[in-house]
Protein backbone atom coordinates (compact mmCIF):
# COMPACT_ATOMS: atom_id res chain seq x y z
CA UNK A 1 0.00 0.00 0.00
CA UNK A 2 2.58 2.33 1.12
CA UNK A 3 4.63 1.79 -2.40
CA UNK A 4 1.61 2.07 -4.09
CA UNK A 5 0.79 5.25 -2.24
CA UNK A 6 4.66 6.48 -3.69
CA UNK A 7 3.75 5.72 -7.01
CA UNK A 8 0.67 7.76 -6.96
CA UNK A 9 1.89 10.80 -5.67
CA UNK A 10 5.12 10.57 -8.05
CA UNK A 11 3.05 10.47 -10.97
CA UNK A 12 0.96 13.25 -9.85
CA UNK A 13 4.28 15.52 -9.28
CA UNK A 14 5.55 14.51 -12.48
CA UNK A 15 2.75 15.35 -14.41
CA UNK A 16 2.57 18.86 -12.32
CA UNK A 17 6.28 19.58 -13.18
CA UNK A 18 5.87 18.93 -16.90
CA UNK A 19 3.38 21.50 -16.75
CA UNK A 20 4.95 24.22 -14.40
CA UNK A 21 8.09 23.92 -17.16
CA UNK A 22 6.52 27.65 -18.79
CA UNK A 23 7.23 29.19 -14.96
CA UNK A 24 11.15 28.84 -14.58
CA UNK A 25 10.63 31.65 -12.47
CA UNK A 26 8.83 29.88 -9.67
CA UNK A 27 10.20 26.50 -7.78
CA UNK A 28 8.28 23.02 -9.34
CA UNK A 29 7.40 22.43 -5.94
CA UNK A 30 6.67 23.80 -2.45
CA UNK A 31 6.75 21.20 0.58
CA UNK A 32 5.69 22.50 4.49
CA UNK A 33 7.46 19.54 6.77
CA UNK A 34 6.94 18.60 9.80
CA UNK A 35 3.85 21.70 10.22
CA UNK A 36 0.25 20.90 11.87
CA UNK A 37 -2.01 19.94 9.25
CA UNK A 38 -5.97 20.74 9.87
CA UNK A 39 -7.19 19.01 7.25
CA UNK A 40 -10.79 20.01 7.97
CA UNK A 41 -12.54 17.26 6.27
CA UNK A 42 -10.58 14.38 8.39
CA UNK A 43 -8.30 14.16 11.31
CA UNK A 44 -5.68 16.92 12.45
CA UNK A 45 -2.03 15.57 10.92
CA UNK A 46 0.77 16.23 13.60
CA UNK A 47 4.35 16.94 12.18
CA UNK A 48 2.71 15.94 8.88
CA UNK A 49 3.75 17.19 5.07
CA UNK A 50 2.39 19.15 2.51
CA UNK A 51 3.42 19.25 -1.11
CA UNK A 52 2.20 22.43 -3.37
CA UNK A 53 2.63 22.07 -7.49
CA UNK A 54 1.07 23.63 -10.43
CA UNK A 55 -1.16 25.04 -8.27
CA UNK A 56 -2.69 22.45 -6.60
CA UNK A 57 -2.10 20.13 -3.70
CA UNK A 58 0.14 17.19 -4.58
CA UNK A 59 -0.53 15.14 -1.33
CA UNK A 60 -1.06 15.64 2.05
CA UNK A 61 0.27 13.19 5.10
CA UNK A 62 3.36 11.84 7.21
CA UNK A 63 5.16 9.71 5.17
CA UNK A 64 5.66 11.26 1.86
CA UNK A 65 8.39 11.59 -0.31
CA UNK A 66 9.36 15.29 -0.73
CA UNK A 67 10.76 15.72 -4.27
CA UNK A 68 14.43 17.11 -4.36
CA UNK A 69 13.50 20.18 -6.58
CA UNK A 70 10.77 20.90 -3.89
CA UNK A 71 11.69 24.24 -2.09
CA UNK A 72 11.29 23.28 1.42
CA UNK A 73 9.76 25.05 4.16
CA UNK A 74 10.43 24.16 7.95
CA UNK A 75 6.49 24.07 9.28
CA UNK A 76 7.70 23.70 13.55
CA UNK A 77 5.74 25.52 15.22
CA UNK A 78 3.37 25.82 12.04
CA UNK A 79 -0.03 25.13 11.63
CA UNK A 80 -1.50 25.02 7.72
CA UNK A 81 -5.34 25.56 7.12
CA UNK A 82 -7.27 25.35 4.05
CA UNK A 83 -7.74 28.88 3.01
CA UNK A 84 -9.90 30.92 4.45
CA UNK A 85 -13.59 31.60 2.41
CA UNK A 86 -15.48 35.10 2.58
CA UNK A 87 -19.09 33.64 1.76
CA UNK A 88 -20.84 36.72 0.84
CA UNK A 89 -18.94 40.09 -0.25
CA UNK A 90 -18.02 42.63 -3.42
CA UNK A 91 -14.31 41.92 -3.08
CA UNK A 92 -12.60 42.80 -6.20
CA UNK A 93 -15.61 43.81 -8.00
CA UNK A 94 -15.34 47.56 -9.75
CA UNK A 95 -18.50 50.36 -9.38
CA UNK A 96 -20.94 49.81 -11.89
CA UNK A 97 -20.53 52.34 -15.20
CA UNK A 98 -23.72 53.24 -15.07
CA UNK A 99 -26.89 53.22 -13.36
CA UNK A 100 -28.37 51.07 -15.47
CA UNK A 101 -26.11 48.73 -13.65
CA UNK A 102 -27.34 49.71 -10.24
CA UNK A 103 -30.95 50.53 -8.76
CA UNK A 104 -32.32 51.85 -11.68
CA UNK A 105 -32.14 48.96 -13.81
CA UNK A 106 -31.63 51.19 -16.76
CA UNK A 107 -32.47 54.86 -15.53
CA UNK A 108 -29.83 57.39 -15.54
CA UNK A 109 -29.09 59.26 -12.84
CA UNK A 110 -28.89 63.06 -13.25
CA UNK A 111 -31.68 66.04 -14.41
CA UNK A 112 -34.20 64.57 -16.68
CA UNK A 113 -33.65 65.14 -20.39
CA UNK A 114 -36.54 67.30 -22.33
CA UNK A 115 -38.47 65.50 -24.62
CA UNK A 116 -37.94 65.26 -27.62
CA UNK A 117 -40.48 65.52 -30.62
CA UNK A 118 -41.87 62.10 -31.75
CA UNK A 119 -39.49 60.32 -35.15
CA UNK A 120 -42.41 59.26 -38.04
CA UNK A 121 -41.53 55.77 -36.88
CA UNK A 122 -42.26 56.59 -33.36
CA UNK A 123 -45.57 58.04 -34.23
CA UNK A 124 -46.62 55.02 -36.15
CA UNK A 125 -45.51 52.36 -33.23
CA UNK A 126 -47.51 54.87 -30.75
CA UNK A 127 -50.50 53.93 -33.07
CA UNK A 128 -50.03 50.21 -33.10
CA UNK A 129 -51.15 47.91 -30.21
CA UNK A 130 -48.22 47.79 -27.86
CA UNK A 131 -46.11 44.88 -27.33
CA UNK A 132 -45.27 43.02 -24.18
CA UNK A 133 -42.16 45.25 -22.81
CA UNK A 134 -39.29 42.77 -21.38
CA UNK A 135 -36.19 45.19 -20.18
CA UNK A 136 -35.85 47.20 -17.26
CA UNK A 137 -38.84 50.02 -18.08
CA UNK A 138 -40.87 47.74 -16.57
CA UNK A 139 -38.40 45.25 -14.22
CA UNK A 140 -37.24 48.21 -12.00
CA UNK A 141 -33.92 47.24 -9.97
CA UNK A 142 -33.60 44.14 -11.68
CA UNK A 143 -30.11 43.36 -13.12
CA UNK A 144 -30.06 39.50 -13.50
CA UNK A 145 -27.73 39.36 -16.23
CA UNK A 146 -24.97 41.39 -14.20
CA UNK A 147 -21.73 39.01 -13.52
CA UNK A 148 -19.17 39.21 -11.02
CA UNK A 149 -16.89 37.37 -12.81
CA UNK A 150 -17.07 39.83 -15.70
CA UNK A 151 -16.95 43.14 -13.26
CA UNK A 152 -13.54 42.25 -10.79
CA UNK A 153 -10.66 44.05 -11.20
CA UNK A 154 -7.28 43.63 -9.62
CA UNK A 155 -6.74 46.93 -8.05
CA UNK A 156 -9.39 46.80 -5.11
CA UNK A 157 -7.10 47.00 -2.33
CA UNK A 158 -9.41 45.22 -0.24
CA UNK A 159 -8.04 42.10 -1.88
CA UNK A 160 -4.68 42.53 -0.24
CA UNK A 161 -6.27 42.82 3.71
CA UNK A 162 -8.26 40.03 2.92
CA UNK A 163 -5.00 37.71 1.96
CA UNK A 164 -3.02 39.46 5.03
CA UNK A 165 -6.13 38.19 7.66
CA UNK A 166 -5.87 34.79 5.64
CA UNK A 167 -8.43 34.82 3.52
CA UNK A 168 -7.69 33.22 -0.05
CA UNK A 169 -11.41 33.16 -1.86
CA UNK A 170 -14.67 34.45 -1.75
CA UNK A 171 -18.19 34.70 -3.00
CA UNK A 172 -18.91 38.11 -4.73
CA UNK A 173 -21.94 39.58 -5.68
CA UNK A 174 -23.48 42.80 -7.19
CA UNK A 175 -25.13 44.34 -4.61
CA UNK A 176 -27.71 46.76 -6.26
CA UNK A 177 -31.12 46.57 -6.78
CA UNK A 178 -33.61 43.95 -5.83
CA UNK A 179 -32.50 41.47 -8.40
CA UNK A 180 -28.98 42.42 -8.14
CA UNK A 181 -26.56 39.80 -10.53
CA UNK A 182 -25.20 36.45 -10.25
CA UNK A 183 -22.57 35.73 -7.84
CA UNK A 184 -18.86 34.51 -8.72
CA UNK A 185 -16.50 31.96 -6.61
CA UNK A 186 -12.94 33.78 -6.81
CA UNK A 187 -9.58 33.51 -5.70
CA UNK A 188 -8.29 36.44 -3.88
CA UNK A 189 -5.20 36.86 -6.32
CA UNK A 190 -4.19 36.74 -9.81
CA UNK A 191 -2.39 38.88 -12.51
CA UNK A 192 -5.86 39.61 -14.49
CA UNK A 193 -9.00 39.32 -13.57
CA UNK A 194 -10.13 35.85 -15.54
CA UNK A 195 -7.37 34.85 -13.40
CA UNK A 196 -9.11 34.74 -10.33
CA UNK A 197 -11.77 33.13 -11.53
CA UNK A 198 -12.82 29.54 -9.68
CA UNK A 199 -16.50 29.65 -10.59
CA UNK A 200 -18.05 32.16 -12.87
CA UNK A 201 -21.74 31.41 -11.61
CA UNK A 202 -22.87 30.40 -8.23
CA UNK A 203 -26.05 31.83 -7.07
CA UNK A 204 -28.27 34.41 -7.89
CA UNK A 205 -28.61 37.45 -5.07
CA UNK A 206 -31.32 39.65 -4.61
CA UNK A 207 -32.43 42.26 -1.95
CA UNK A 208 -35.08 43.02 -0.36
CA UNK A 209 -35.35 46.72 -0.86
CA UNK A 210 -35.61 49.03 -3.96
CA UNK A 211 -34.28 52.04 -2.65
CA UNK A 212 -36.91 54.02 -3.49
CA UNK A 213 -38.91 54.18 -0.23
CA UNK A 214 -42.90 54.54 -0.41
CA UNK A 215 -42.40 57.16 -3.46
CA UNK A 216 -42.07 54.70 -6.07
CA UNK A 217 -42.37 50.95 -7.05
CA UNK A 218 -41.72 48.16 -5.70
CA UNK A 219 -41.21 51.07 -2.58
CA UNK A 220 -42.40 48.82 0.67
CA UNK A 221 -41.44 45.44 1.75
CA UNK A 222 -44.68 43.75 0.95
CA UNK A 223 -44.42 45.54 -2.73
CA UNK A 224 -41.05 44.22 -3.07
CA UNK A 225 -42.09 40.73 -2.02
CA UNK A 226 -44.87 40.85 -4.32
CA UNK A 227 -42.65 41.90 -7.09
CA UNK A 228 -40.04 39.17 -6.56
CA UNK A 229 -42.83 36.48 -6.77
CA UNK A 230 -44.67 38.02 -9.93
CA UNK A 231 -40.67 38.03 -11.57
CA UNK A 232 -39.84 34.69 -10.41
CA UNK A 233 -43.60 33.67 -12.16
CA UNK A 234 -43.07 35.05 -15.02
CA UNK A 235 -39.61 32.67 -15.12
CA UNK A 236 -41.79 29.77 -15.08
CA UNK A 237 -44.04 30.47 -17.41
CA UNK A 238 -41.13 31.92 -19.35
CA UNK A 239 -38.61 28.95 -18.59
CA UNK A 240 -42.08 26.30 -20.26
CA UNK A 241 -42.11 28.70 -23.28
CA UNK A 242 -38.15 27.89 -23.97
CA UNK A 243 -38.74 24.16 -22.57
CA UNK A 244 -41.74 23.24 -25.18
CA UNK A 245 -39.74 24.97 -28.27
CA UNK A 246 -36.61 23.19 -27.67
CA UNK A 247 -38.29 20.06 -26.89
CA UNK A 248 -40.05 20.49 -30.49
CA UNK A 249 -39.13 23.47 -32.59
CA UNK A 250 -40.79 22.32 -35.61
CA UNK A 251 -44.10 24.60 -36.32
CA UNK A 252 -43.63 26.57 -33.22
CA UNK A 253 -43.31 30.25 -32.75
CA UNK A 254 -40.13 30.93 -31.23
CA UNK A 255 -40.13 32.16 -27.64
CA UNK A 256 -38.66 35.97 -27.31
CA UNK A 257 -35.38 36.21 -25.43
CA UNK A 258 -36.02 38.09 -22.18
CA UNK A 259 -32.53 39.40 -20.83
CA UNK A 260 -33.54 39.86 -17.47
CA UNK A 261 -35.35 36.37 -16.93
CA UNK A 262 -33.16 34.22 -19.01
CA UNK A 263 -30.25 34.11 -15.85
CA UNK A 264 -32.74 33.09 -13.46
CA UNK A 265 -34.19 30.53 -15.42
CA UNK A 266 -30.49 29.36 -16.18
CA UNK A 267 -30.21 29.54 -11.78
CA UNK A 268 -33.04 27.19 -11.23
CA UNK A 269 -32.53 24.97 -13.86
CA UNK A 270 -28.91 24.27 -12.76
CA UNK A 271 -30.83 24.30 -9.11
CA UNK A 272 -28.11 26.87 -8.31
CA UNK A 273 -29.05 28.76 -5.16
CA UNK A 274 -30.74 32.02 -4.81
CA UNK A 275 -29.37 34.23 -2.21
CA UNK A 276 -32.13 36.13 -0.12
CA UNK A 277 -32.01 38.05 3.07
CA UNK A 278 -33.53 37.21 5.98
CA UNK A 279 -31.87 38.03 9.54
CA UNK A 280 -34.88 37.75 11.92
CA UNK A 281 -36.57 34.59 13.27
CA UNK A 282 -39.85 36.10 11.39
CA UNK A 283 -38.10 36.99 7.75
CA UNK A 284 -36.68 33.39 8.00
CA UNK A 285 -39.65 31.57 8.50
CA UNK A 286 -41.57 33.90 6.13
CA UNK A 287 -39.09 33.49 2.96
CA UNK A 288 -38.65 29.59 3.42
CA UNK A 289 -42.06 29.39 2.50
CA UNK A 290 -42.06 31.72 0.07
CA UNK A 291 -38.99 30.39 -1.96
CA UNK A 292 -40.73 27.22 -1.66
CA UNK A 293 -43.73 28.58 -3.33
CA UNK A 294 -41.32 30.28 -6.21
CA UNK A 295 -39.30 26.71 -6.96
CA UNK A 296 -35.94 28.29 -6.37
CA UNK A 297 -32.95 26.31 -3.89
CA UNK A 298 -32.64 29.42 -1.41
CA UNK A 299 -29.87 30.61 0.30
CA UNK A 300 -30.87 32.85 3.29
CA UNK A 301 -28.44 35.63 4.42
CA UNK A 302 -28.22 37.50 7.48
CA UNK A 303 -29.79 34.93 9.99
CA UNK A 304 -28.62 36.48 12.94
CA UNK A 305 -31.67 35.41 14.57
CA UNK A 306 -31.44 31.85 13.77
CA UNK A 307 -31.53 30.86 17.23
CA UNK A 308 -35.43 30.95 17.35
CA UNK A 309 -36.01 29.82 13.31
CA UNK A 310 -33.84 26.30 13.51
CA UNK A 311 -37.16 24.93 13.04
CA UNK A 312 -38.20 26.04 10.10
CA UNK A 313 -34.96 25.42 8.39
CA UNK A 314 -33.82 22.12 9.69
CA UNK A 315 -36.86 19.94 8.04
CA UNK A 316 -35.84 21.86 4.96
CA UNK A 317 -32.42 21.92 5.39
CA UNK A 318 -32.18 25.18 4.13
CA UNK A 319 -28.34 26.65 4.33
CA UNK A 320 -27.46 30.25 5.55
CA UNK A 321 -25.32 32.60 5.32
CA UNK A 322 -24.35 33.88 9.16
CA UNK A 323 -23.62 37.58 9.34
CA UNK A 324 -20.38 37.71 11.37
CA UNK A 325 -21.07 41.82 11.87
CA UNK A 326 -22.92 41.18 15.04
CA UNK A 327 -25.27 44.14 16.13
CA UNK A 328 -23.45 46.41 18.70
CA UNK A 329 -24.82 49.59 20.03
CA UNK A 330 -23.35 52.31 18.17
CA UNK A 331 -20.26 53.94 19.00
CA UNK A 332 -22.04 57.92 19.34
CA UNK A 333 -25.37 56.82 20.75
CA UNK A 334 -27.11 58.56 23.32
CA UNK A 335 -26.34 57.19 26.88
CA UNK A 336 -29.90 57.99 27.68
CA UNK A 337 -31.60 56.73 24.93
CA UNK A 338 -33.76 53.82 25.74
CA UNK A 339 -33.34 50.42 23.67
CA UNK A 340 -36.37 48.01 23.17
CA UNK A 341 -36.16 44.87 24.50
CA UNK A 342 -35.87 43.06 21.23
CA UNK A 343 -32.90 44.91 20.48
CA UNK A 344 -30.99 43.98 23.67
CA UNK A 345 -31.88 40.89 23.72
CA UNK A 346 -30.69 40.31 19.54
CA UNK A 347 -27.64 42.19 20.50
CA UNK A 348 -27.29 39.67 23.80
CA UNK A 349 -28.29 36.32 21.46
CA UNK A 350 -26.83 36.97 18.19
CA UNK A 351 -24.17 35.19 18.80
CA UNK A 352 -25.41 31.95 19.59
CA UNK A 353 -27.08 31.72 16.30
CA UNK A 354 -24.22 29.43 14.66
CA UNK A 355 -24.56 27.00 17.31
CA UNK A 356 -27.92 26.85 17.54
CA UNK A 357 -27.80 25.90 13.77
CA UNK A 358 -24.95 23.07 14.08
CA UNK A 359 -27.46 21.75 16.78
CA UNK A 360 -29.86 21.21 14.86
CA UNK A 361 -27.83 20.00 11.71
CA UNK A 362 -28.45 23.45 9.13
CA UNK A 363 -25.68 24.08 7.15
CA UNK A 364 -23.98 27.48 7.31
CA UNK A 365 -21.52 30.01 6.47
CA UNK A 366 -19.71 33.02 7.75
CA UNK A 367 -19.83 35.58 5.64
CA UNK A 368 -18.39 39.72 6.75
CA UNK A 369 -21.43 41.85 5.55
CA UNK A 370 -19.35 44.63 4.52
CA UNK A 371 -16.96 44.50 7.10
CA UNK A 372 -14.35 47.10 6.54
CA UNK A 373 -11.48 45.09 8.71
CA UNK A 374 -11.45 41.08 7.45
CA UNK A 375 -9.67 40.52 11.09
CA UNK A 376 -13.14 41.54 12.84
CA UNK A 377 -14.28 38.29 11.02
CA UNK A 378 -12.29 35.57 13.08
CA UNK A 379 -12.62 38.05 16.14
CA UNK A 380 -16.22 37.39 15.75
CA UNK A 381 -16.15 33.96 14.91
CA UNK A 382 -14.10 33.33 18.22
CA UNK A 383 -17.51 35.22 20.24
CA UNK A 384 -19.70 32.59 18.18
CA UNK A 385 -17.10 29.66 19.79
CA UNK A 386 -17.92 31.29 23.26
CA UNK A 387 -21.44 31.00 22.65
CA UNK A 388 -21.10 27.41 22.66
CA UNK A 389 -20.19 26.88 18.83
CA UNK A 390 -17.49 23.87 18.66
CA UNK A 391 -14.23 25.76 16.80
CA UNK A 392 -13.98 22.81 14.19
CA UNK A 393 -16.81 23.97 13.12
CA UNK A 394 -16.34 27.79 13.05
CA UNK A 395 -13.34 26.53 11.24
CA UNK A 396 -15.72 24.67 8.66
CA UNK A 397 -17.93 27.27 8.46
CA UNK A 398 -14.85 29.66 6.94
CA UNK A 399 -14.08 26.72 5.13
CA UNK A 400 -15.27 23.78 3.81
CA UNK A 401 -19.19 24.57 4.70
CA UNK A 402 -18.77 27.65 2.42
CA UNK A 403 -17.07 25.65 -0.41
CA UNK A 404 -20.36 22.92 -0.44
CA UNK A 405 -22.57 25.26 -0.18
CA UNK A 406 -21.74 26.40 -3.54
CA UNK A 407 -21.57 23.17 -5.35
CA UNK A 408 -17.26 23.70 -5.05
CA UNK A 409 -16.09 21.14 -1.78
CA UNK A 410 -14.68 19.30 -5.13
CA UNK A 411 -11.68 21.91 -5.36
CA UNK A 412 -11.69 24.24 -2.35
CA UNK A 413 -12.53 24.11 1.29
CA UNK A 414 -10.12 21.18 2.89
CA UNK A 415 -6.61 19.50 2.66
CA UNK A 416 -6.81 17.45 0.23
CA UNK A 417 -4.86 16.29 -2.61
CA UNK A 418 -5.73 17.45 -6.68
CA UNK A 419 -7.36 20.54 -4.48
CA UNK A 420 -6.54 24.35 -5.48
CA UNK A 421 -3.42 25.40 -3.08
CA UNK A 422 -5.27 27.63 -0.90
CA UNK A 423 -3.96 27.47 2.45
CA UNK A 424 -3.58 29.65 5.43
CA UNK A 425 -0.73 29.15 7.51
CA UNK A 426 -0.35 30.65 11.16
CA UNK A 427 1.80 30.28 14.26
CA UNK A 428 -1.06 29.10 16.31
CA UNK A 429 -4.72 28.09 16.88
CA UNK A 430 -6.46 30.78 14.34
CA UNK A 431 -8.98 31.58 16.79
CA UNK A 432 -6.44 32.84 19.33
CA UNK A 433 -6.41 36.80 19.54
CA UNK A 434 -2.25 36.53 19.65
CA UNK A 435 -1.69 34.09 16.47
CA UNK A 436 -0.46 35.46 13.29
CA UNK A 437 -0.56 34.46 9.97
CA UNK A 438 2.27 34.10 8.50
CA UNK A 439 1.93 33.27 4.83
CA UNK A 440 -1.07 32.16 2.14
CA UNK A 441 -1.12 30.03 -0.81
CA UNK A 442 -3.58 31.17 -3.60
CA UNK A 443 -3.82 29.21 -7.10
CA UNK A 444 -0.42 27.68 -5.16
CA UNK A 445 1.21 31.29 -5.07
CA UNK A 446 2.96 31.87 -1.95
CA UNK A 447 2.43 35.46 0.11
CA UNK A 448 4.42 35.97 2.99
CA UNK A 449 2.55 38.04 5.46
CA UNK A 450 5.31 40.54 7.04
CA UNK A 451 5.09 44.24 9.44
CA UNK A 452 5.41 46.09 7.17
CA UNK A 453 8.17 48.28 8.95
CA UNK A 454 7.55 49.23 12.41
CA UNK A 455 9.44 50.90 14.35
CA UNK A 456 10.64 48.87 17.31
CA UNK A 457 12.17 51.61 19.56
CA UNK A 458 10.20 51.93 23.23
CA UNK A 459 7.01 54.26 23.54
CA UNK A 460 7.82 57.16 25.42
CA UNK A 461 3.73 58.79 25.13
CA UNK A 462 0.46 56.83 25.88
CA UNK A 463 -2.34 57.11 23.12
CA UNK A 464 -5.23 55.26 24.95
CA UNK A 465 -8.26 57.17 25.11
CA UNK A 466 -10.76 59.33 22.99
CA UNK A 467 -9.26 62.15 21.00
CA UNK A 468 -11.09 64.54 19.01
CA UNK A 469 -9.46 64.84 15.74
CA UNK A 470 -9.55 67.68 13.10
CA UNK A 471 -8.53 67.41 9.69
CA UNK A 472 -8.10 70.53 7.78
CA UNK A 473 -8.94 69.75 3.82
CA UNK A 474 -9.74 71.87 0.83
CA UNK A 475 -13.42 71.47 1.45
CA UNK A 476 -13.09 73.06 5.20
CA UNK A 477 -12.63 71.61 8.64
CA UNK A 478 -13.35 67.69 9.50
CA UNK A 479 -14.16 66.60 12.84
CA UNK A 480 -14.22 62.57 13.93
CA UNK A 481 -13.50 60.97 16.73
CA UNK A 482 -10.74 58.41 17.67
CA UNK A 483 -11.18 55.57 20.28
CA UNK A 484 -7.40 54.56 20.84
CA UNK A 485 -5.92 52.07 22.78
CA UNK A 486 -1.92 51.26 22.81
CA UNK A 487 -0.90 48.02 24.17
CA UNK A 488 2.27 47.73 26.31
CA UNK A 489 4.44 46.76 23.30
CA UNK A 490 3.51 49.89 21.53
CA UNK A 491 0.73 48.26 19.35
CA UNK A 492 -2.42 49.91 18.41
CA UNK A 493 -6.41 49.39 17.88
CA UNK A 494 -9.56 51.15 17.95
CA UNK A 495 -11.62 52.70 15.61
CA UNK A 496 -12.49 56.09 13.94
CA UNK A 497 -15.92 57.48 13.14
CA UNK A 498 -17.91 60.44 11.70
CA UNK A 499 -19.12 61.67 8.75
CA UNK A 500 -17.91 58.87 6.75
CA UNK A 501 -18.89 56.07 8.98
CA UNK A 502 -16.91 54.16 11.23
CA UNK A 503 -14.24 51.88 10.61
CA UNK A 504 -11.95 49.98 12.46
CA UNK A 505 -7.74 50.31 12.59
CA UNK A 506 -6.66 47.46 9.93
CA UNK A 507 -2.55 47.72 11.96
CA UNK A 508 -1.17 50.21 14.36
CA UNK A 509 1.81 51.17 16.22
CA UNK A 510 3.47 53.85 18.60
CA UNK A 511 7.54 54.70 18.86
CA UNK A 512 9.06 56.59 21.21
CA UNK A 513 6.63 59.85 20.45
CA UNK A 514 5.91 58.88 16.96
CA UNK A 515 2.67 56.92 15.91
CA UNK A 516 0.84 55.54 13.01
CA UNK A 517 -2.30 53.50 12.23
CA UNK A 518 -4.25 52.74 8.78
CA UNK A 519 -7.68 51.62 8.54
CA UNK A 520 -9.89 50.32 4.86
CA UNK A 521 -13.07 52.52 4.38
CA UNK A 522 -15.73 50.51 2.25
CA UNK A 523 -18.40 52.12 0.94
CA UNK A 524 -20.31 49.37 -0.93
CA UNK A 525 -17.59 48.08 -3.94
CA UNK A 526 -15.38 50.81 -2.98
CA UNK A 527 -11.86 50.62 -0.36
CA UNK A 528 -9.96 53.35 0.45
CA UNK A 529 -6.82 53.03 2.66
CA UNK A 530 -6.32 55.65 5.24
CA UNK A 531 -3.14 56.40 7.05
CA UNK A 532 -2.57 58.83 10.19
CA UNK A 533 0.83 59.68 10.94
CA UNK A 534 1.96 62.22 13.62
CA UNK A 535 3.73 62.76 16.75
CA UNK A 536 2.05 63.62 20.13
CA UNK A 537 2.91 65.71 23.63
CA UNK A 538 0.57 65.02 26.05
CA UNK A 539 -3.39 65.35 25.22
CA UNK A 540 -2.80 66.91 21.59
CA UNK A 541 -1.64 65.27 18.51
CA UNK A 542 -0.63 66.84 14.97
CA UNK A 543 0.71 65.12 11.61
CA UNK A 544 -0.96 64.29 8.50
CA UNK A 545 -3.71 61.87 7.26
CA UNK A 546 -3.10 59.97 3.50
CA UNK A 547 -6.20 59.06 1.42
CA UNK A 548 -5.31 57.08 -1.63
CA UNK A 549 -2.48 59.79 -2.76
CA UNK A 550 -4.12 62.88 -1.20
CA UNK A 551 -2.76 64.08 2.55
CA UNK A 552 -3.94 66.83 4.50
CA UNK A 553 -2.77 67.99 8.15
CA UNK A 554 -4.57 67.08 11.05
CA UNK A 555 -4.90 68.18 14.86
CA UNK A 556 -6.37 66.29 17.76
CA UNK A 557 -6.98 66.91 22.01
CA UNK A 558 -7.72 63.73 24.01
CA UNK A 559 -10.32 64.19 26.27
CA UNK A 560 -9.98 63.16 30.12
CA UNK A 561 -6.15 63.55 29.69
CA UNK A 562 -4.20 60.19 29.79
Amino acid sequence: MKNQLLVVVTGILGAMLLAAADRPNEPPYFAIRNARLVTVSGPVIENGVIIVAKGLIAAVGTDVAIPPEAWVIEGRGLTVYPGLIDALTTLGLQDPASAGQGFGGGAELGPPRQPQPATPQQQQRQQTPQEIARGPEDRPSTTTWERAADRLVTSDRRLENWRKAGFTAAVTAPDRGIFSGQAALINLAGERPNEMVVKAAVGMRINLSSGGGFGSFPGALMGVLAYVQQVFLDTEHYGKAVALYEAQPAGQQRPAYDRALEPLRETITARRPVLIPASSAKDIRRLVEMSQQWGVQPLLYGAQQAYEATDALAPKKVPVLVSLKWPEKPRDADPELDESLRTLRLRDRAHSSPAALHKAGVPFAFYSDGMANPRDMLKNAKKAIDAGLPADRALRALTLSAAEIYGASDCLGSLQAGKIANLTVTDGDLFEEKTKIRMVFVDGRKFEIRDPGRPTATPTVRLTGKWTITANSPQGSQESTADLTMAEDGGLTGSISGSMGSASITSGWVSENKFSFTMIRSTGSRAMETTYTGTVEGDRMTGSVRLGTFSIEFSGTRSGGA
